[in-house]
């Protein structure tokens, strides 16, 4: 039977310009703290141990970034969406000396983060406020073609808006990244998987090295879930893969060359004429 999350009625709180709730609240499951927007668990993070990626697409995202670089080299990163800052931390941790932007919307959500989760003392973050589209374009001048990895998770509740889904707005971003520089994308979508597909689509009509990681069911459109789309300007080393299937979690798919093909089939990339959030999921996806 699946359980309902109880969030404690002191737990610290703050009221989004949407008029969502947002909270933070220990994790009923393992150690550590969620934060929660109006029941849709947005990040996990644990302060004693940053490296403990909780979230199944998190980790993912977590693999891939373990083999930019040599292991350990610091990192100039940008995150577009901030939610608990769970992998600025992770990079912090695991990359001592990382250069990080990051952009979020809501001041009142990064109020309640710093507060409650604060960030290592001395850790190089930069958190912006503002659109992350619009943010993109007033990053220092000196990021541009200097970013190793830069992330796109972004969700206004549970969808991601529209505009940060086009290939104008991946178009600005990428022109942040190094010759080498990897965009991480993190995907929701159910059976069928429209939404996905096509940003998928978009991301290679901009970047066209792309892989896909997620677990075996998502992939396969059977249920809902969370994809983790990885593209660069530069070929992703096929060295990765073994090593990103053995990372888990599991079951888990990489779908590389003929399958990113015919993942895609007819889909149109998404533009600003045309683009739709991501789809909203059902509320029992979040009970656990």
């Amino acid at each position: 039977m699946a359980r309902m999350r109880v969030e404690p009625d002191d737990a610290p709180t703050a009221r989004l310009s949407d008029g969502s709730l947002a909270r933070v609240t220990p994790s009923g499951f393992v150690s550590g703290f969620e934060l929660v927007v109006d029941g849709t668990p947005q990040s996990h993070v644990d302060l004693d141990d940053p490296t403990h990626l909780h979230f199944e697409y998190v980790a993912r995202m977590g693999a891939v970034i373990d083999r930019l670089r040599m292991p350990g080299q610091p990192l100039t990163a940008v995150h577009l969406g901030a939610g608990a800052l769970t992998l600025p931390r992770y990079v912090e941790a695991t990359r001592p000396g990382s250069r990080q932007q990051v952009i979020e919307l809501e001041p009142a959500l990064w109020d309640l983060v710093r507060e409650n989760l604060p960030l290592p003392r001395g850790a190089a973050v930069r958190v912006r406020i503002g659109d992350a589209r619009a943010g993109v374009s007033r990053l220092p001048a000196g990021l541009t073609g200097a970013v190793d990895l830069l992330v796109s998770d972004v969700y206004s509740g549970a969808q991601t808006p529209a505009h940060l889904t086009t290939v104008e707005f991946y178009r600005d971003a990428a022109r942040l990244l190094a010759p080498d520089g990897v965009l991480l994308v993190n995907v929701s979508d159910g059976p069928g998987l429209a939404f996905a597909r096509r940003q998928v689509a978009t991301v290679r009509a901009v970047l066209p090295e792309v892989i896909v990681l997620a677990e075996v069911q998502v992939l396969k459109g059977r249920r809902f879930g969370n994809l983790v789309v990885a593209a660069s300007a530069a070929a992703l080393p096929v060295e990765w893969l073994p090593r990103l299937m053995a990372a888990g979690p599991h079951p888990a798919k990489v779908a590389q060359g003929a399958e990113i093909d015919e993942f895609i089939r007819d889909a149109r990339p998404a533009t600003d004429a045309d683009a739709t959030p991501s789809p909203k999921p059902s509320a029992s996806i979040f009970e656990r």
